[in-house]
């Protein structure tokens, strides 16, 4: 077996220059799994094959460690080190849908798999892959096999820790991780281009006191829809958790089939600070919990939300110890939910230019948006049903809600006192044109 890196067949090295990788093709910082063991057989244990090559990147000062098209399974973990990226053949994220619908694409079918079995049984256990300062890990299907798509998940580690600076996930595959990625302890994450299913949490954001960045990441039952995956996953599943984030940038994010979509939380290091545009949640019970959030807020824009199943399914839920300030501008909220938004605590949470379809399935009289204590604002938003639109609670601090439109009635159920301003809403009902 050779340890030095294995020159590079012509065509590699052309496509890596063509790419931007400039260097690579005399061989010097291309490093193959390989020739350091490695066996794509779906059977052998390549743990201690890619940790010698990762390792060999490291000493050489940085370099890629390239694993060809092939199975590889895994019974520990491996730590990408600094300076180094571990890839497959994917230059953009795959789809791999084939064990839920017959005759489409299996993991192990074509590509670059990483078969999971290590830490079955615990969550608790060190990460499958960990990247580490400028690390990357690219072009890969993370997979694991022993879960059963019949049966109630078995708890794994998380598939892909991030720390240190900059480390970066780029078209990865999580098929069926239990636990996806722990984006906690590191500056300028960076996650683009990830697709999957995963069971329990999907990303995990903490401990940033710089900035993080999620892109294009969708979050799809591909793996299996079947009852017992599927009511399991709707009652404890969590797609985003954000703890604390000095300035997260969250664009092109979708969820689908998860108890919560996206949950802002207060950890020992702090909470949330955020741009949030394009996201959305599909069939969550509930698509935005907030628990709480900074003071300079979580700016909510050209999002797209539904909910329609579960207990109580209602789109967002702003909780009773929330102090900070959350807006939601340009959404859209449909299906037939009980809810759109209940919203308690002492900050502000603002609707400006929504769009509301569905709401008070039961017809129980339940309104739209309605708020218990803090200070509100609604400005500019569309009621689509004749149902009642907002209710304000006596621990309403401050309240302006102004220029909406409403089909049929005015239905604004709030207290007549200094503080609380309700007119020019535009009603359906020539009694009401005009609005309060």
């Amino acid at each position: 077996m050779r340890t030095s890196p294995r020159p590079l067949p012509r065509a590699w090295g052309i496509l890596l220059l063509w790419s931007g990788a400039v260097g690579l093709a005399a061989g010097t910082d291309l490093f193959n799994v390989l020739d350091f063991g490695a066996v794509a057989d779906g059977q052998t244990d390549n743990t201690a094959a890619f940790q010698r090559a990762l390792d060999a990147a490291e000493k050489n000062g940085g370099g890629i460690v390239y694993a060809p098209r092939g199975n590889y399974r895994f019974a520990g973990s491996l730590r990408v080190p600094p300076a180094v990226t571990l890839r497959g053949v994917w230059e953009s994220v795959p789809a791999h849908n084939g064990i839920r619908d017959r005759g489409l694409p299996r993991p192990t079918d074509d590509g670059t798999t990483f078969l999971v079995t290590g830490g079955a049984g615990s969550e608790d256990g060190p990460p499958f892959i960990t990247l580490h300062h400028n690390s990357t890990l690219k072009g890969v299907v993370i997979y694991y096999p022993d879960q059963d798509p019949e049966t109630e998940p078995r708890p794994y580690p998380w598939a892909i820790a991030m720390r240190g600076k900059n480390p970066a996930v780029l078209a990865v595959e999580l098929l069926n991780p239990y636990n996806g990625i722990d984006a906690s302890q590191n500056e300028r994450h960076l996650i683009r281009d990830v697709h999957g299913q995963p069971l329990r949490r999907g990303i995990y954001v903490d401990a940033i006191y710089d900035i993080g960045r999620i892109e294009n990441v969708h979050f799809n039952p591909w793996w299996s829809l079947r009852p017992k995956v599927r009511a399991w996953q709707q009652q404890h599943g969590e797609a985003f958790i954000f703890g604390r984030s000095d300035w997260q940038y969250v664009f092109n994010t979708f969820c689908f089939g998860y108890s919560v979509g996206y949950k802002f939380i207060a950890t020992k290091a702090g909470v949330c600070n955020g741009n949030f545009l394009g996201i959305g949640a599909d069939d969550c019970h509930t698509a935005v919990l907030v628990e709480q959030s900074a003071p300079y807020g979580l700016l909510i824009s050209n999002g797209e939300f539904v909910s329609f199943n579960g207990p109580d399914p209602t789109m967002v839920r702003v909780e009773s110890r929330h102090t900070g300030a959350v807006r939601f501008v340009n959404c859209a909220f449909w299906g037939p939910c009980h809810q759109i938004a209940r919203v308690a605590g002492q900050g502000t949470v603002g609707f400006s230019d929504c769009t509301f379809v569905q709401w008070d399935r039961k017809n129980e009289g339940r309104a739209a948006l309605q708020f218990e204590s803090g200070r509100v604002l609604v400005r500019g938003c569309e009621f689509q049903a004749d149902k009642p639109q907002v209710e304000l609670g006596e621990g309403v601090q401050r309240a302006v809600i102004t220029g909406n439109l409403m089909r049929g009635r005015l239905q604004i159920r709030a207290p007549e006192r200094p503080g609380i301003v309700v007119r020019d809403n535009a009603a359906e009902e020539p009694g009401d044109r005009g609005g309060r």
